[in-house]
């Protein structure tokens, strides 16, 4: 076994959690929640995904109890922030029934004005996430959202995040940008570009958006998400890519999950089927010698010391945390969840078409959601946010962007089949109508939802139990760890 050192900026803590909180959806793992599981001593975790919209949108309804604007006013460029809310804040909200102003997309190559919002709203959900309190803060991320990725995490680097978190892929040079960004330093990124015929990578200077006014960063501990011992050997076997630990995550986790090895094989259900080869061998995991934690069908006091037994840090656990009350999921959805936890009928089913990604995904089976296939049918196909659009070369080497989500005439116009879009959702515009931001459409069509949790839902079951009219995240912390 190699031994391994952490490189000496980072701060390590006495203790490492116990219980991470996922990092879920668009702001389902929102900022106050975050910071109220930070407060119990746990890692408490924002999602990074499309917070410039989120930003964007947030402003645009008048920022509700002011607190995107007392974050801005700490961000590092007072001149950044004021740009920001001159382009979307608007004093008392959009009208009612009015579109949310488009904001501008993440490329390869992006305009000044995509960084400059990426920054600032990354920034933001850290601080806030950080407010008040001596806690640990961590920012998850997807490695399948490669043209966000540097911006989102420098913004996030500025507001003070202590953990980077990342899956949905191989994170390889998450590692180095870190150190990069850490040393005020260029950061790269390779993105993975159907039909290339180069490399195509993304350059993110710091001192090129915040000059003399980029503060001193600390680099954040880094925990790559892996479904495999293998993936966990590979990663930890080079210096330059070595993460700061492993969250092992299960095929019962929520949201992307990695699809069974081999051949792709549907049960009765159209559910993808996993089996012994799927699941990580946790004695190779622990050999390695870096801390590691066990994600998907964790959610219980029992199953918190079984992981602890085997030699994990604990555990990464998400739909608890969703369902708690300080979470980012829209209440009357929080509380349709609740209601069919009593009843019996909450059915979590994993999609293996609704991700544009190719990756299987939760879908939570609510009424008048996405996961009813009549109310898929009846929306139109648009493709107006694009985080899981995939980049593609063109015979004369410029870019395009395609998602397998977007109408089916442009998809196949860049190169698409007919047969990978069939069954995909737009993930993008449905998981900020999970949060309250849904986009309204010509004639009145409002985005609909599409709630993703994780399959075990036991856990929750107990939870509620012992709590009928909901939780709050401090109590479902409390329990896990049996206080």
């Amino acid at each position: 076994m190699t031994t391994t050192t952490r490189p000496p900026e980072v701060d390590d803590p006495a203790t490492p959690p116990v219980v991470i909180q996922g990092g879920m959806g668009i702001a389902v793992s929102s900022w106050r929640l975050a910071r109220e599981v930070s407060g119990t001593g746990q890692l408490g975790v924002v999602s990074g995904t499309a917070l410039d919209a989120v930003l964007a949108r947030e402003l645009q309804d008048g920022d509700p109890g002011g607190h995107r604007r007392r974050a801005l006013a700490h961000f590092p460029s007072p001149a950044m922030a004021s740009r920001i809310l001159q382009s979307y804040f608007i004093e008392g909200g959009r009208p009612a029934g009015a579109p949310y102003r488009p904001h501008p997309t993440l490329t390869i190559a992006p305009s000044r004005a995509a960084i400059e919002l990426s920054l600032v709203a990354n920034f933001s959900e850290a601080w806030l996430a950080k407010e008040g309190h001596p806690g640990v803060i961590g920012i998850n991320m997807l490695e399948k959202v490669q043209v966000a990725n540097a911006s989102a995490i420098l913004g996030a680097m500025l507001g003070g995040v202590d953990y980077v978190i990342m899956g949905a892929g191989v994170p390889r040079e998450i590692p180095r940008l870190l150190r990069e960004f850490a040393a005020g330093r260029t950061g790269h990124l390779t993105i993975d570009v159907a039909g290339a015929t180069r490399v195509h990578r993304a350059a993110l200077d710091p001192r090129t958006y915040l000059g003399a006014e980029l503060p001193r960063l600390r680099r954040p501990r880094f925990l790559a998400i892996v479904s495999l011992h293998v993936l966990a050997g590979y990663l930890h076997r080079d210096p330059e890519i070595r993460p700061d630990g492993f969250i092992v995550e299960g095929p019962r986790a929520g949201g992307h999950s990695a699809p069974p090895r081999g051949k792709l094989v549907l049960d009765e259900t159209g559910e993808p089927v996993y089996g012994p080869k799927d699941d990580a061998d946790l004695a190779k995991v622990a050999e390695i010698g870096l801390p590691f934690w066990l994600a998907g069908a964790y959610a219980s006091p029992e199953k918190v010391a079984e992981a602890r037994a085997a030699g994990a840090a604990g555990v990464q656990i998400g739909t608890l945390f969703a369902m708690a009350a300080e979470s980012g999921l829209e209440t009357s959805l929080r509380s349709r969840l609740l209601a069919q936890l009593d009843d019996d009928s909450l059915v979590v089913r994993n999609d293996p078409r609704a991700s544009p990604t190719g990756f299987p995904f939760k879908v939570a089976e609510l009424t008048d959601t996405l996961s009813e296939d009549a109310n898929y049918q009846a929306r139109e196909r648009i493709c107006d946010l694009g985080y899981l659009r995939t980049p593609v070369e063109r015979p004369d080497g410029t870019i395009s962007y395609r998602c397998a989500s977007e109408p089916v005439h442009m998809y196949l116009r860049k190169g698409g089949t007919e047969a990978d879009a069939v069954g995909r959702k737009c993930l993008c515009n449905a998981l900020m109508a999970n949060i309250g931001l849904g986009q309204v459409r010509r004639g009145g069509y409002v985005e609909e939802p599409a709630v993703t949790l994780g399959q075990d839902i036991t856990g929750a079951r107990a939870l509620h139990a012992r709590y009928p009219d909901g939780w709050t995240a401090r109590q479902a912390v409390d329990w896990l760890l049996g206080a």
